[in-house]
């Protein structure tokens, strides 16, 4: 079996260029394309993950397997032009966690059946995350329950691969894992993992992937799960405090062949992106604040179209979102807080963007399409941009973006996906 790109990870911080890789964690169709159309720039690899959440053998939220999931960003990458290649799928939070309710035997079955799913569908990073209890069981679990469970849906990866020629996978695994998508609280302040605590994680997972006859599955983890004080809540971020994670960050010369992971980035700023990876920190997870970027062009458009167009639509796009939002709270309604007036600003721009759950529903997605369908062929007037997409203004200015619904929407992303790949070039 052939390596995979990721397997030398921790040595690109002492080479020249590409120091980390931003891990792209969304299932929107446009995020995906606009992650392809700026790696095609720079000529560089792209890491797109999936979670648990999103895309599992039940379907998930988008309703995709981990095949499915393949074939719908190949197909992506078949309209942008961009090589396979260098094309990368990773499975994020892959653990008992969507089915955390159910005992623990029979949501480890699940897990099992669906990290074998994402590894004969061709994902090359697995990220083993078996961090959170099941029914009956406190809400984190010591690390040696969580290091037999990450070794035993390792095995059934491995098991999955057994006489393939594909590519080997790494693996990430970690007990001090953020919970996907953002803080369900507004935060103050984060306590940076402790370097012991980062050591015993490996030396705890070493153990147990040995004890499940998986020790060549052990010598391709390529990364860690830490908290270096990194997190969103839904009116705030955390900024990186480089001197608060100075001594984690150090522990790396004690895992020779690993990096760490951080999740929860988003929102970061460049020079924190950049600090991150330098300080040893090389995968960069990112997924809300980019369908937040999204999100904010879409209800720039649709204030522009609702300017240039006011009687052409029974409903705008935000009063949409609006009704389909309070007629299903699911994917919300645990994270938001506060009066009513408080919760309707979150549920349209809290940094957690659990909007991002919503656009396959089909009526917030027709209504999409009907805000893209009637500026179809429009030049936007360069200062209803200046108003609605202020992101843009220059852009258009300089004439390196379109004034046009499609280009703005794109632009939006591309500005977030510059950070993460200049950041990752430290």
């Amino acid at each position: 079996m052939q390596n995979s790109y990721l397997t030398d990870i921790a040595q690109w911080r002492h080479g020249t260029g590409v120091k980390g890789i931003p891990s792209i964690c969304s299932a929107h169709p446009l995020v995906i394309e606009a992650s392809m159309l700026h790696a095609l720039k720079q000529d560089a690899c792209l890491l797109v993950e999936a979670t648990c959440n999103q895309v599992n053998q039940d379907g998930g939220y988008t309703g995709m397997t981990p095949a499915d999931f393949r074939a719908f960003v190949e197909k992506i990458a078949a309209g942008t032009g961009f090589p396979l290649e260098k094309l990368i799928l990773g499975g994020d939070h892959l653990g008992p966690n969507p089915w955390k309710s159910l005992p623990a035997n029979e949501a480890m079955a699940k897990a099992c059946v669906m990290i074998e799913a994402f590894a004969k569908a061709g994902f090359t990073k697995l990220h083993l995350d078996t961090s959170m209890g099941c029914a009956g069981e406190p809400v984190a679990l010591p690390d040696a329950i969580t290091a037999e469970r990450a070794a035993k849906l390792a095995a059934v990866a491995e098991a999955a691969l057994k006489g393939s020629d594909g590519i080997k996978p790494v693996y990430i695994v970690g007990t001090e894992v953020p919970i996907p998508g953002g803080a369900m609280e507004e935060l103050d302040e984060l306590e940076v993992t402790k370097p012991d605590a980062a050591r015993e994680t490996i030396a705890i997972h070493r153990q147990a992937f040995e004890a499940a006859g998986v020790s060549d599955a052990f010598s391709r983890v390529v990364g860690a799960v830490v908290q270096p004080g990194v997190e969103f809540g839904n009116e705030n971020v955390i900024p990186y405090a480089p001197e608060k994670a100075a001594a984690l960050s150090a522990t790396l010369s004690d895992m020779p062949g690993m990096v760490f992971e951080a999740h929860s980035t988003d929102y970061q700023t460049r020079d924190m992106l950049r600090q991150l990876v330098m300080d040893g920190f090389a995968i960069l997870k990112v997924g809300p604040g980019l369908t937040f970027a999204l999100r904010e062009a879409y209800y720039g458009l649709d204030q522009i179209a609702a300017f240039l167009f006011p009687d052409m639509r029974k409903e705008t796009l935000v009063a949409t979102i609006e009704r389909v939002l309070t007629a299903d709270p699911k994917n919300w309604d645990k994270y938001y807080h506060g009066t009513d007036a408080e919760k309707h600003i979150q549920r349209h721009f809290s940094y957690s963007d659990r909007i991002r759950y919503y656009w396959p529903q089909p009526e917030i997605d027709a209504a999409v399409k009907a805000l893209f369908s009637l500026l179809d062929g429009v030049q936007i007037p360069e200062t209803l941009i200046n108003q609605y997409l202020t992101g843009a203004y220059v852009g258009v200015r300089d004439g390196k973006v379109k004034p046009e619904a499609r280009s703005l929407a794109l632009a939006a992303v591309d500005r977030v996906l510059e950070d993460y790949f200049e950041a990752c070039r430290a």
